[in-house]
């Protein structure tokens, strides 16, 4: 939704008219981030806000008084980017900017990379039968490179956070890595992890297997799981996005305008209300309007789910973006842009994405303070162990344990993909989907009771039965893509049987 045309205002509890502006926030991660950007909007006078992880999207209820300007500055300043969403179809952009393609193949390459050098430290690790001499040092020249370059962005992220006083789960993740990481270079050069013939048995228990310890196989882990976890999001990402994209190309992008008896052909954009166009065999009407000459018939499938074409003459009202299958006709234009029909399913599916469910927000909600939750855990798992009397690598090792349990949490980040994925399937299949609760009352319907016939259908005639033996008939009905419309069966004579379309 543009920000300079907004939705309808809504009085707010004073009594004042709210705007509504949806803007794109680039650099979120995790629902910590949403819980962030939410509160920081909420700081300005008269504003609230709803984020979705998932499209990225801020959905911002605000007074005029307060400009979009004041909105993005005050997402710039919980550390994270936001411009206005220009177009309900339009979809965030990434965040650094390049193309879908190129970014999706620059995740793959980068989580390759990760996977190249992680795997052999983890197998290493935790098959002691594999581990030769000075095998710790093969996995500490290894893990460098998956620690620094690898999981650059997590640590990047972490350190913006912090500048800005508070947590994400990068920061766990980032913890956790450097920890682990820390810890066993530590061993490896004063602790005596770093001796020939060094084994490290594997245990389920802290101590356990023996001998001086070293977590190089969790610091490389870490990136590559929660990595893998973000590649495979975004790609449900893109997959729904180009639903919405699907939707928005199917109008057509030129019209042949008829003005004083005269012909030409204008981008979509010049069209305006009142104007006449014309739409010949084959093509798509421009926009919604009324037929003021011609018939023809219509496939209305796309609006209605009808398989069969309707006719349509002078008076009859038309939808946009319907084929156009028989006769030509001309057409005066009645709504124009956002007012069209297929302008309102988009934005339909839009707002449905950008809307939350209730185990959504309970999710946002305790994410909000996980992060610290975690960090304090962490910080008390350690002392309790120091104050126990244990050595001081188990207590570390215990408490780093918590940190890594902790990074790759799909709070807050699978409710969200989950809608998106299944309203953006919905609409592949056109099936609109009004917003997030409908989708979440699903779970109590076992039974759907349709009032309308002929549109639930495979679109495919069948042949039931016949009751006149033929051999030239039955040749006819079985051959492949022709239509039965031999003699018998016909209404009024013997062997008629009337059936639609098979019903799905």
């Amino acid at each position: 939704m543009s920000a300079d045309a907004a939705s309808l205002p809504a009085p707010d509890e004073r009594g004042t008219e709210l705007l509504t502006t949806d803007l794109f926030v680039g650099g979120m991660t995790c629902a910590a981030c949403v819980s962030r950007v939410e509160k920081r909007l909420a700081r300005l006078d008269g504003v609230t806000a709803g984020v979705n992880l998932a499209t990225g999207r801020a959905r911002v209820l605000h007074p005029p008084g307060v400009a979009v300007d004041d909105l993005v500055a005050a997402v710039e300043r919980a550390g994270y980017t936001a411009q206005p969403a220009a177009d309900p179809t339009h979809h965030a952009p990434a965040p650094d900017a390049d193309p879908a393609a190129e970014q999706e193949t620059a995740r793959v390459r980068h989580l390759l990379g990760v996977a190249v050098l992680a795997l052999p430290v983890i197998a290493l690790s935790m098959v002691p039968g594999w581990q030769f001499r000075n095998w710790q040092w093969l996995c500490f020249a290894l893990a460098v490179p998956v620690v620094t370059w690898g999981a650059v962005s997590f640590h990047r992220q972490a350190w913006a956070a912090l500048r800005h006083g508070t947590a994400t789960m990068d920061t766990l993740v980032s913890l956790g890595v450097a920890a682990s990481f820390g810890w066993s270079v530590y061993a490896l050069f004063a602790g005596g992890a770093g001796q020939p013939g060094m084994r490290m048995g594997f245990s389920l228990t802290a101590g356990g297997g023996g001998g001086a310890h070293i977590y190089l196989e969790a610091a490389v882990a870490v990136p590559l799981f929660v990595l893998t976890g973000r590649l495979l999001e975004n790609r449900a990402r893109n997959r729904t996005g180009s639903a919405l994209r699907s939707l928005a190309e199917l109008g057509v992008k030129d019209v042949c305008l008829r003005q004083e008896g005269r012909e030409r052909t204008v981008p979509i954009a010049r069209l305006l209300p009142g104007d006449e166009f014309v739409v010949r065999p084959g093509e798509q009407v421009a926009t919604d309007g009324v037929v003021v000459e011609g018939s023809s018939a219509l496939d209305l499938s796309l609006l209605t789910g009808e398989s069969i074409p309707v006719e349509a003459g002078p008076g009859d009202p038309v939808a946009g973006a319907t084929l156009n299958v028989g006769g030509t006709l001309v057409v005066r234009a009645t709504a124009v842009g956002a007012d069209t029909q297929l302008a309102r399913i988009t934005a339909l599916v839009t707002d449905a994405q950008a809307g939350k469910a209730r185990a959504q927000r309970l999710a946002d909600a305790v994410a909000g303070v996980f992060v610290p939750a975690v960090l304090a855990i962490a910080v008390c798992v350690l002392g309790f162990w120091l104050g126990a009397g244990a050595n001081a690598p188990d207590a570390v090792s215990a408490a780093v344990a918590v940190l890594v349990v902790a990074c790759p949490c799909a709070l807050g980040l699978a409710t969200p993909t989950a809608l998106l994925a299944a309203t953006g399937r919905g609409a592949q299949l056109g099936i609109l989907v009004r917003g997030p609760e409908a989708l979440e009352s699903l779970r109590r319907v076992d039974t759907v009771i349709l009032d309308k016939t002929g549109t639930l259908t495979s679109g495919r005639m069948e042949l039931l039965a016949t009751t006149v033996a033929s051999g030239q008939n039955n040749r006819a009905a079985a051959a492949p893509g022709r239509s039965c419309r031999a003699p018998f069966g016909a209404p009024g004579r013997p062997g008629h049987r009337r059936r639609g379309p098979a019903r799905e």
